[in-house]
Parts: structure tokens; sequence; C-alpha cells
């Protein structure tokens, strides 16, 4: 682990969030960010590993040069895993809606009868919001239309800092306690996952595929013919469909995605097709092919990319079938009382127990060694230490809740529930190679219908739906699943795991600092209504309120209002009113993941695997479901005709197939980049993963 790594991990940690509010709704260029496979990082490392560091070893010899210039795959893991670790900041995971959701309910109350009835904005803890009470023009109404005049943009100093800093000195550092302990959560398990269960890692794997060895400037793939083959049909893929956008009456697009709706009105399979489209899942029928899960797919055991491919198809089957019958386990808000989200939060719940049971022993010993404890089996020294680290942080941020009024047991149990759920979204991610995912539940809604309105109050329910909305509103892109897989790829470069994870809280730390200052200064120069979009201005800032709004409605009209108000402590527990239909549907669940999990465990043949209960029908499944059935079906076919030595002989042109994606994603992102620094004007967007 060299000092120009680490100082080259923190600076591209560091642009990348200064410089992806910009890309993202400036430019309005492809997420800089978006996924578990940012294409900014790993276009990134492309670019680097093939243009660069050769050029760098070129120097070396051909200058008779005493020292090395290039990097070693060692180092090149440490720049990637402190990168990776920053990742979560300045995009979808939180920055793009972190001032909207603090700033704009002030905005939103103006026009909202019922907020303004309810008082709603005033059962929010002050600090939770930002203060605009000393000068609203200027803190509120800079903020929506923006400060900047014409082509003169604001300075820093121009920002209205008085409205911000109380409220970011309660979520900062909240955040960044609760990033700390995934931090922390993922050196914990990274032993059990990647030695013990020796689970397949995709991401982490195509990254070290491009490292190079000791003596290399290059992964050894780069010198496979069949890759560059591969690699070179996906770019030209797309950048003729990116020259299309600019060009469209002299160029022909390549089709990427194909429509067979007319399969819903085929006469011989009317029925099932329409009972699929009818449960949500009309977007099946017109698939698009994204090259990158294709070849994650190849890598994964055939039961995981035939269960991610299928398993959207089954579960709008049995909606739409339901449907019929009247049952309808959909409709209502994104933070409502509905079965589906009991559902997903079953799901969750179940796979997260088949993780303690599976690593029970390792986590065991863990356990033992924390609170020194006498054990026989030995534990890395690193994850005794990330185990306590995560236990303090746990602690500390259950009291940073309860002092802005939320009931400790409360705050115990929503700890509990985003533990689990960013747990599982890692293994997932880690597992299967889903780069693109969305747990679709909050734990503050879980408990909400095993507890009721009555027993937890409003203000307790608007506290937790509060930091849901800024913690895990949009979960594909998490601090946990980006530190498993930067762990993983320092480990499998023989990298000391205990320093990237160390580092990596300074790389988070640096992360919210700028992407703070970064996200704000753009917000007030041009305005979030123009820097912004219908999610991040409109949605994510009322969520919370308007369910809060409903709930005092309801315990109103209940006569359960006052009585809810003031319950304290153990009273709550004694006014539980479970909704039953939600709390059948999160066993019924859990019931089946332990029954598919079981059956995986016990019968070698069994041909699904339990993440498919954590999809579903999430629009994300959707996206990436026929991929991975196509990703299957090759598999498939290449091991039953040709064996281990075609399956290996198959492995560089599925590394191409994420490479090409991954060069043609950041190559308009740097058109993109020239092209307004020359005109000042947007260019042309164009994007190769699902968002």
């Amino acid at each position: 682990m060299t000092l120009r790594a680490i100082v080259l991990g923190f600076l591209g940690g560091a642009l990348i969030n200064g410089f992806c509010f910009f890309n993202d709704f400036v430019l309005r260029g492809t997420f800089l960010v978006g996924n578990y496979l940012p294409i900014s990082v790993f276009g990134g490392l492309l670019l680097f590993v093939m243009i660069v560091n050769p050029l760098l070893g070129y120097m070396r010899t051909h200058f008779a040069l005493i020292w090395r210039p290039e990097f070693t795959g060692k180092e090149l893991a440490v720049v990637i895993a402190l990168i990776l670790a920053a990742c979560y900041v300045p995009g979808r995971g939180l920055m793009h809606y972190f001032a909207t959701f603090l700033m704009l309910p002030h905005h939103h109350e103006r026009t909202n009868p019922s907020w303004q009835k309810e008082k709603i904005l005033e059962l929010a803890p002050k600090p939770m919001l930002a203060d605009i009470s000393q000068n609203e023009d200027a803190a509120l109404n800079g903020f929506v239309q923006g400060l900047g005049k014409g082509d003169s943009h604001i300075s820093f100093s121009d920002i209205p800092w008085f409205a911000w800093w109380e409220t970011l000195g309660f979520w900062l550092p909240l955040l960044f306690t609760i990033s700390v302990a995934f931090i922390a959560l993922a050196l914990i398990v990274h032993r059990q996952w990647s030695d013990h269960e020796q689970i397949a890692y995709p991401i982490a794997t195509f990254a070290s595929a491009l490292l190079p060895k000791e003596g290399e400037t290059q992964g050894s793939v780069f010198r496979n013919k069949y890759f560059w083959v591969a690699t070179g049909i996906v770019v030209f893929f797309h950048l003729n469909n990116f020259a299309v956008k600019w060009w469209p009456e002299k160029l022909i697009e390549i089709p990427q995605r194909f429509d067979f709706t007319s399969l819903i009105y085929s006469n011989a399979l009317w029925d099932v097709f329409r009972k699929i489209s009818d449960g949500g899942g009309w977007m099946l029928f017109r698939p698009t092919i994204f090259f990158t899960a294709v070849g994650f797919a190849y890598f994964l055991s055939t039961d995981v990319s035939l269960s991610l491919g299928i398993g959207p198809l089954i579960y709008c089957f049995v909606i739409g079938t339901l449907k019929v019958y009247g049952i309808n386990f959909s409709g209502g808000g994104f933070m409502t009382m509905k079965v589906e989200t009991f559902l997903y939060g079953g799901a969750y719940f179940g796979v997260f127990l088949v993780l303690l049971y599976t690593g029970r022993h390792y986590y065991y010993s863990v356990f033992k060694h924390t609170f020194c404890i006498p054990c026989d089996e030995k534990v890395e020294q690193r994850a005794i230490m990330a185990s306590r680290i995560f236990m303090m942080c746990c602690l500390l941020f259950v009291l940073q809740l309860v002092r802005v009024g939320l009931d400790w047991r409360l705050a115990v149990l929503y700890t509990i529930g985003t533990v689990m759920l960013f747990t599982v979204v890692s293994r997932l991610v880690a597992e299967t190679g889903t780069f693109f995912v969305h747990a679709w539940f909050f734990p503050c809604v879980i408990i909400w219908g095993f507890l009721g309105s009555k027993a937890i109050g409003p203000q307790n329910l608007l506290i937790m739906f509060m930091v849901s909305s800024l913690l895990m509103i949009d979960p594909r892109e998490a601090v946990m699943p980006f530190l498993v897989h930067g762990l993983k790829i320092a480990d499998m470069n023989h990298v000391k795991l205990g320093r990237v994870a160390a580092l990596s809280g300074v790389s988070l730390l640096l992360a919210f600092f700028v992407g703070t200052a970064a996200t704000l200064y753009w917000q007030y120069d041009k305005g979030s209504g123009t820097v912004g979009d219908g999610w991040t201005n409109n949605a994510v800032p009322k969520f919370s309120f308007d369910s809060v709004v409903r709930v005092k409605e309801t315990l109103r009209l209940q006569g359960n209002l006052e009585l809810s108000e003031g319950l304290t402590g153990w009273e709550r527990f004694g006014h539980i009113s479970p909704n039953n239909d939600c709390v059948i549907g999160f066993f019924v669940m859990t019931g089946l993941v332990l029954l598919f999990a079981a059956g995986r465990l016990h019968f070698p043949r069994w041909p699904l695997h339990p993440a498919m209960f954590l999809v579903l029908g999430t629009w994300q499944a959707k996206n990436l479901a026929a991929p991975f059935l196509l990703g299957w079906l090759i598999k498939s076919a290449v091991t039953k005709y040709g064996g281990g030595s075609g399956y290996n002989r198959v492995k560089p042109i599925m590394i191409g197939l994420i490479a090409g994606d991954m060069l043609g994603g950041i190559i308009p992102m740097i058109v993109g980049a020239i092209y307004y620094y020359w005109t000042g004007e947007p260019p042309e967007s164009y994007r190769v993963l699902p968002t």
C-alpha cells in the first residue's frame, strides 16, 4: 500500500463527489455512479489500464528510470476500493435528494392544505429540516429559483449557510456514524462470505481481471483476442447509438430493446401473458439486453441466474392471477402500508436469518472475541476490532435518534432493521452481481405494520420516515455493498484489509464534505427546479409528511390521536394493533425463503435460489430479467456442449461484454463534458446501464 495509491484514491473519490451532481443534473449525462457498477470508476479503470499504465511502463524502460512509475495491481486495488467507498455519497444514494429533502418541505407546505391543517412541519424536530426563519427569501426561494444571474455563477460564500449549519450538524454525523458501522460490518462478514462460503463476487472478479500481476502493466485478459473482439463489438454498438443521438438522419440505431408485446394477445398463450402484464410485468415483454448483466450471469451458478431471470415472471403472474379474484397486494405510495412491502420485508428477513445460520460458528467466535470471552477458534484481529466499532457506532446511531425525540425502543428496532436491509443488499450484489437493485421496503414501515399507528405515535413515525428518506430511499448506491466489493478486490490482490477499511472511512468523510458543498452550490446557483427531477423535487420530500398526515387523520377519526401522542415508554407495547394482512404476508414470504434455502442446502439439484424472493417484481429486477436469462442460456449451452474447457474459453468474451459497456459509457461522458465546456450547452444524453 503506497502513499501515491492512497492519495489517488482520495482524489478520485473527491473528484467524483465534486463533479457528480454537475454531470447528472446540469450536463444531464449518464449518471456518474448510478448503481453498484459505476461506469465512471470501472470505465476509468479500463482506460487507465489500457492506455496510461502501459505508457508509464514504456517510460520506465525507454528512459531507464530507476523508479517504477506504472501502478501495480495492489496499488490500483487500493485506489478502486477508496473510490468505491466515496461512491455512496454523490448520487442516488444520498446527494441527489439530500438538500431537496431538507429544504423543499417548506416549499411544498405553501400549497398543501392538509400539511398546513396538521402543522406537519412543526412535528419534525428542528435539526431535521433546514432553517428558513432568518431569511426565507434567500434560503428557500433562492434554493428553488437559483441565485445565479444569466451566465454568471455564484460563489460559495453566496450560499445561505445560516439555513444549513444546524441541520448539517445533525444529519452528517448521523449518516457518517451508520456508514462507519457498515464499513466495520463489511469487514466482519468478508471472511465468512469470501473464504468460508466462497460466493461469486462477479463485480470484484471483473475488476481484478483487469488489474496487472507482478511485473506487468495490464491484466492477462488484455492479451486474449476474444476479449478484444467482444469489447470492440460492444463499444462499436454503443458509439454508433450515441452518434445516432447527434445525427439521427444520417445513422441507423442498432436495437438494444425488443418488443414482444404482441405475445400478450397471442391466442395460445393469451391468458398466461395477460396475467403477467396485469401483474405489472408489461415491461418484461419489452426487454432490453444489457451486456453487463449477460456477462455477470455467465459467471454465476445456473440456479442463481435462472432465478433472477424467471423470478419477476413468476411474481407478476401470481400477482396478475390474484387480481382476477380481487386480491391486490400493490397500490398506494412508497411509504404506505401495503402487503407488497411486507412481502419484500419478509424475504429480506428470511435471507438475513439464513446468513446468520450459515455463518453462525464464525460470527459467534467473533462475538466471543469481541467481549474477551475465551474461544478456541481463532479470528483475525481486524474482525474483532471491526466488531467493536460496529457495536459502538450502532449504539451511537441509536443515541443520535433518541436525541431528536425517537423512543429508544423504537430506535433499537429501527437500527436492527437498517442493519438487516443493507446486509442483505450487500449479499445480493456480492453473490449475484445484481448491480441495479432496490429493497422496496423500509424498516419503519415494517415496524409500523407490526405495532400499529396508535402504539408508535405520529412524531416517532415521522422521525423514522425522515431518516429512511435519506438513508435508504434508493439503496441502489449504499456504502456497505461498495465496501464489500472494495474489500474483495483488495483481498484478491493481497492488500491488508484492515488498512483499506480504515482508509475507506477517511475517503467517505472527505466525500461527505465535498459532495455536500458541490450539491448545495449547483442547487443555489441554478435552482433546484432546474437541476433536479420529479423524484428529487416532488416525490422524496413529500413521502414522509404525506404518510404521517394520513396517520394523524386516521387516528383522529378513531378517537385515538390524543392517546397515541401521550403514550410513553413501555406503555406503547400495551396498545399494539398489527395489520394482520401485512404480518401474514411477511411471514409467508419468510417461510418461502427458508424453504428454498433449505432445499438448496440439502438437494444438489435444487433448481432455484432464494435470491429470487429479494427482487420479485421490482422495476430493477424487470430491467435485468431478460439479460440474466440470456446469460443463463449461454452458460447452459456452453457447459453442456463444451464442458469445462469450453466454459473457460468463453470467459474472456463475457469479460469483454462488460468492458465494452464500461468503455461505451465513459466515452460519451468525456465527449459530453468537452462539448459542454466548448458550447455551454448540455450534450445529448446516452445511458448504457439501466437507471
